[in-house]
């Protein structure tokens, strides 16, 4: 079963994987945790060094500052699964965290505060508040309330002719308030007429291609 292990080793570090060399802060695995979460799920392998190579853990404490990590400073609590691998002499634990419904989920930082993060390629990110306004409305029983005014009709026509905007530049552009912004941009993404992108540089929005524009004449 060792190679299998080593199947996922030579995958690297990636949207769906995540190596630590070891635990000893459950705060700060609790942000990769809400992220995996947050996003397409993962694996997190414990006892595996950034480049690779099998170090293991060293002590069973490690799997209850996991579960800390999980259950405490996770809101909600996120459920997992674990397997432990033999390998080298040393044992490597394996972390499941499938993505949830229950979205979004939170992560306690040490200053005290709840913020929630996503998975992209392989780092972790503060979700926007557009993310987490669409997390918001998808689980909301009343759906969204959508028409195609100016301001989403000049969202289009500037994705049209731009490759993609910041909350911040279409507020400006746009000249509205931030609530409507907010409403706007999550329910285009809701509706997947734009798509949402998070790097370290921050978040911007881009059209989908695939849309068809007189779709949105229906809401008029």
């Amino acid at each position: 079963m060792s190679s299998y292990l080593y199947r996922l080793i030579d995958e690297g570090e990636h949207q769906q994987q995540d190596f630590k060399y070891c635990i000893n802060d459950s705060k700060k695995i609790a942000k990769s945790i809400s992220a995996f979460a947050n996003t397409d799920g993962g694996r997190l392998l414990i006892g595996v060094k950034d480049n690779g190579r099998i170090a293991g853990i060293s002590s069973d404490e490690e799997f209850y500052m996991i579960e800390a990590a999980a259950k405490i400073y996770c809101n909600p609590k996120v459920d997992f699964t674990t397997k432990q691998w033999q390998v080298e002499g040393k044992t490597v634990l394996e972390i499941s965290i499938n993505s949830s419904s229950e979205k979004p989920y939170f992560a306690k930082d040490k200053s005290g505060k709840w913020l929630a993060y996503i998975r992209m390629d392989d780092e972790n990110f503060l979700a926007h508040k557009i993310q987490i306004e669409v997390w918001r409305k998808q689980k909301s029983p009343k759906g969204i309330y959508f028409t195609y005014s100016d301001d989403e009709r000049f969202l289009v026509e500037y994705l049209q002719q731009n490759l993609s905007i910041t909350f911040s530049r279409f507020i400006r552009k746009a000249q509205i308030s931030r609530k409507k912004a907010e409403d706007i941009l999550s329910n285009f993404v809701i509706m997947d007429i734009i798509r949402m992108r998070t790097t370290e540089d921050g978040t911007s929005f881009s059209l989908n291609t695939n849309f068809d524009k007189n779709e949105l004449q229906k809401f008029n």
